[in-house]
C-alpha cells in the first residue's frame, strides 16, 4: 500500500499543520525567514535547496498566508518573502524544535543560542526570558552562534552574514 500524501479524514490540528509545514525543506525555509533571509537567491544559496522545490515551498507558504510576497525592485521586477503574523506565530515551534534537536540529535549540542535582545539572557525551552519573565516575541530574539558547524563552514554570502549575533526578522540587507 502506498503512503498517502495527506491526512484527509483526520480531524486533527497537528495533522493540518503538518500538511503545510511538514514537508522536507519547509521548516528550514521558515527558519531562514526568521533569520532575515527574504530573497529567492539567498534561500537557494544558504539552503542548497533545488530551485523547483524552493519555488513550490514559497508558493505554498505564500498561498497559505505564512509568507507575504513583496516587490522590492521594479526593473527588473524582484520580490522578497516576509513572514506574516501567521508565520511569526510559528516561532515557538521553530525554537522548540531547534532546542530539541540541539539537545538530543547534535553530538556537540546546539549551534545557536537564542537570547532576549533587550537584556541578553538566554531563552528557556519555552522561549521565555527568565530575567524579564514572559514569552519573547521573535523580533526581540537574537540568534548567536555557539560554535562553528558544518553549515557555518560554508562560504556563501548568507552564511557569512549569519556568522555573528543577529536579531531575528531583520532583513539580511540591513546592518546588524
Amino acid at each position: 500500500m502506498a503512503l498517502g500524501k495527506d491526512y484527509e479524514g483526520q480531524d486533527c490540528s497537528l495533522a493540518r499543520a503538518l500538511e503545510l509545514v511538514g514537508e522536507r525543506w519547509t521548516l528550514l525555509v521558515i527558519r531562514d525567514a526568521f533569520y532575515g533571509v527574504r530573497r529567492y537567491s539567498d534561500f537557494v544559496a544558504h539552503l542548497d535547496i533545488p530551485r523547483a522545490v524552493l519555488a513550490d515551498r514559497l508558493a505554498a507558504l505564500t498561498a497559505a498566508g505564512v509568507l507575504e510576497r513583496r516587490r522590492y525592485q521594479q526593473s527588473p521586477p524582484r520580490d522578497e518573502y516576509v513572514l506574516t503574523q501567521m508565520g511569526r506565530d510559528l516561532w515557538p515551534a521553530v525554537h522548540a524544535l531547534s532546542r530539541w534537536g540541539g539537545r538530543y540529535l547534535s553530538p556537540d549540542g546546539p549551534s545557536k543560542l537564542y537570547t532576549h535582545a533587550l537584556c541578553g539572557s538566554p531563552l528557556d525551552q519555552a522561549g521565555t526570558c527568565p530575567e524579564c519573565g514572559g514569552p519573547v516575541p521573535p523580533e526581540d530574539v537574537e540568534a548567536r552562534p555557539v560554535r562553528p558547524t558544518a553549515c557555518d563552514r560554508r562560504d556563501d554570502p548568507v552564511t557569512r552574514l549569519l556568522e555573528g549575533p543577529r536579531r531575528l526578522l531583520r532583513p539580511l540587507t540591513e546592518p546588524v
